[in-house]
């Protein structure tokens, strides 16, 4: 696959998307002063390019009820237990995010729970799952940073 170059005007684009995946192709080309069919052209070659990947929604999960977060390192009796044990937790659906991981631990999870019993019974899923040694929890107090814009436009201005 060719390098893809991307230049002001497809930065100005994933900017506005990272904003809101669903801005009207209208919308982003009376804003950049091009045509809609020109922002078409250009997604299509950054998905082709595998630049972009999808879209997605933000959900509110205060709402939804799930306000609780916690971060729960993984330690594994063997290494060799990762891919069965990433499969079982596949299968936790309060574990929304898993990362296989260098240090202290070997798998390291981010849970979203109603509240702290909630939790307390996410928490021992994971302990219950074979080849899982024992479990390190974290609460989150507040997520104060989540932003996707900062690197891309560190990315864009290094280039």
């Amino acid at each position: 696959m060719a390098k893809f170059k991307l230049d002001e005007i497809d930065h100005q684009i994933l900017d506005m998307l990272i904003d809101n995946t669903r801005v009207p192709f209208t919308d982003i080309a009376k804003k950049l002063l091009i045509s809609a069919g020109t922002v078409h052209v250009r997604v299509k070659k950054m998905e082709d390019a595998s630049i972009i990947k999808g879209s997605s929604l933000k959900l509110d999960y205060k709402k939804l009820g799930y306000s609780f977060i916690a971060y729960v390192g993984v330690f594994l009796q063997n290494t060799s237990q990762t891919k069965f044990v990433l499969e079982r937790i596949n299968e936790i659906p309060f574990v929304t995010v898993a990362h296989v991981t260098t240090g202290k631990f070997n798998i390291f999870c981010k849970i979203r729970a109603r509240n702290t019993e909630h939790a307390k019974d996410v928490i021992f899923m994971l302990d219950d799952i074979e080849g899982v040694y024992r479990t390190e929890t974290m609460i989150s107090l507040e997520e104060s940073l989540n932003d996707k814009k900062r690197l891309m436009h560190y990315i864009f201005n290094s280039l």
